[in-house]
């Protein structure tokens, strides 16, 4: 008789389990501290941001160190990515999982597409596309055949632009939306535009290379961000004629698409390292990265020192 009972309720319990509604596995923080989270790619983007740190604890988390701090009078978590979109986005979200993140920016260096800007300008896109998320289309003739699929930009030879499709963690699950823009902050970009005209930024390096024209710094317009590193004039000119963007960059959009998902503030400063195989000669970004990444980090900290009193209004 006991075993019978027995049986009974283990048969419930399996009813009861398979009845259930499926959850989401949550990961338990490691720091509460509502903070912003401060993003670069590689090592000299994010030195001058470290060296101005002041540093409260360190974490280890899949390899990589978060240092959690104060930054220009700002609670923050700072960070490396790594280079390229997948690692971007997975540190986006590992940030996001142990972190009490209230924003997210990114600072680093970039190609400059936008043949109006100089390399040292610091740009701050309004919003970020993944341009290679790409259809290779079938050769058919003198023509390109894409099949079902379409594209609402030019292609460049087979290559055609497709949107991404996105689920956010309070929607119906599974439920994707196709997008190919993600924004930044609006009230991040009013900000920043305090900022215009306003930082010092540098002009020459330490080994005295100097830039031909003074830096600035540019907010609004397009920003774009794929898998490759671009240093092809031809290949530069279709991607400012499809998109209109100031700059392509390996990380920016991935983050914004995280930060889209988890319903985050974003913004990205990018300095131009190079013109993306625009200028005459070699590629210039052995020369001007680090005058770059310095310029990207001066803006950050003085957005920092600005935008902590707006966002609390």
């Amino acid at each position: 008789m006991k075993n019978r009972i027995l049986l009974f309720l283990i048969l419930i319990l399996v009813l009861l389990s398979s009845c259930a509604k499926p959850g989401s596995l949550a990961v338990e923080p490691l720091d509460t501290t509502p903070r912003v989270a401060v993003l670069s790619a590689f090592s000299p983007e994010i030195k001058d941001l470290q060296k101005a740190l002041e540093l409260q604890n360190s974490y280890v988390i899949n390899g990589r160190t978060f240092y959690t701090g104060t930054l220009s009078g700002q609670e923050v978590v700072l960070s490396l990515t790594g280079v390229s979109m997948v690692n971007a986005a997975m540190a986006a979200q590992t940030t996001i999982d142990y972190f009490n993140v209230q924003a997210m920016i990114f600072s680093g260096i970039a190609g400059g597409v936008n043949p109006e800007l100089s390399i040292g300008d610091v740009v701050v896109p309004a919003q970020w596309g993944q341009y290679q998320e790409q259809l290779f289309a079938r050769e058919d003739g003198n023509s390109w055949d894409t099949g079902t699929d379409s594209s609402d930009y030019g292609n460049y030879g087979m290559m055609f632009p497709q949107d991404v499709s996105v689920v956010k963690p309070g929607g119906n699950p599974d439920e994707e939306e196709e997008r190919f823009w993600f924004p930044a902050s609006q009230e991040m970009l009013e900000a920043a535009e305090n900022l215009v005209g306003r930082v010092d930024l540098e002009d020459c390096t330490l080994l005295g290379g100097c830039l031909e024209e003074p830096p600035q710094i540019v907010v609004g317009g397009n920003g774009v961000s794929g898998q490759t590193f671009v240093d092809n004039a031809s290949y530069r000119t279709w991607v400012w004629e499809t998109f209109q963007a100031d700059a392509v960059d390996m990380e920016s959009a991935a983050v914004a698409h995280a930060a889209y998902v988890n319903e985050i503030p974003f913004i990205a400063f990018r300095s131009l390292s190079d013109l993306a195989g625009g200028g005459p000669g070699e590629n210039k970004i052995g020369i001007f990265f680090q005058l770059a990444a310095g310029n990207s980090a001066r803006v950050v900290e003085a957005f920092l020192e600005i935008w902590g009193p707006l966002a609390s209004e």
